[in-house]
């Protein structure tokens, strides 16, 4: 008889209000949106419960708990409650390099500040330069994260480094074997003529 009641249309709404709260004070006490989407559905499964009377059968309000949880799953996700946006966060400055941001302070091989483009909650980063002084609001990339304190930063303008100059260099063999190859096909055999190409 006590199993009846304790699941009827009447307190089974109760029920679920009760253990949505319970739900939502422990996420209160240990933040990090663990419980978030279990407190919501079961709270608001319970007020929909309570609002539908007699309606509100045990198999209605399962429905409707995994109804709640899968709008709060998806508002926790997308509409980007808690921040984040599902983002992985910096592990460690390692992950730092190769980001990209832009000048705040003037950058010297001394000091400066740079903003990071996805810097996380404080993207605001002491910075030295390679060489030379990077002004304010250039476009930067961090090519030293040097343990996350003050990182080594590069200006994406204009800039010639080691890939660079690589690069040249192999343009400029690659240039050099085609004119050779040019002036081997138009050079003049022994009766005059220009040698083809077998």
């Amino acid at each position: 008889m006590l199993q009846t009641d304790l699941l009827g249309p009447d307190t089974l709404p109760l029920l679920l209000i009760a253990s949505g709260l319970v739900v939502s004070l422990l996420e209160a006490l240990a933040p990090g949106a663990h419980l978030v989407v279990l407190g919501v559905a079961l709270l608001a499964a319970g007020l929909v419960g309570l609002l539908g009377g007699p309606l509100a059968t045990p198999f209605v309000l399962g429905f409707l708990v995994l109804l709640f949880g899968a709008l709060a799953f998806y508002g926790y996700r997308e509409l980007d409650i808690y921040g984040g946006k599902g983002q992985a966060q910096t592990s460690d400055s390692g992950s730092l390099r190769g980001a990209t941001g832009h000048v705040t302070e003037t950058v010297t091989p001394r000091g400066g500040e740079i903003k990071l483009d996805e810097g996380g909650f404080s993207p605001h980063y002491s910075a030295r330069s390679v060489d030379g002084e990077i002004a304010v609001g250039t476009d930067v990339m961090v090519v030293d994260p040097g343990g996350g304190n003050v990182l080594t930063v590069e200006s994406l303008s204009g800039g010639v480094d080691d890939i660079d100059r690589e690069l040249a260099r192999e343009r400029q063999r690659r240039e050099a074997t085609d004119r050779g190859e040019r002036e081997r096909e138009t050079d003049p055999g022994e009766d005059g003529r220009e040698r083809e190409l077998e």
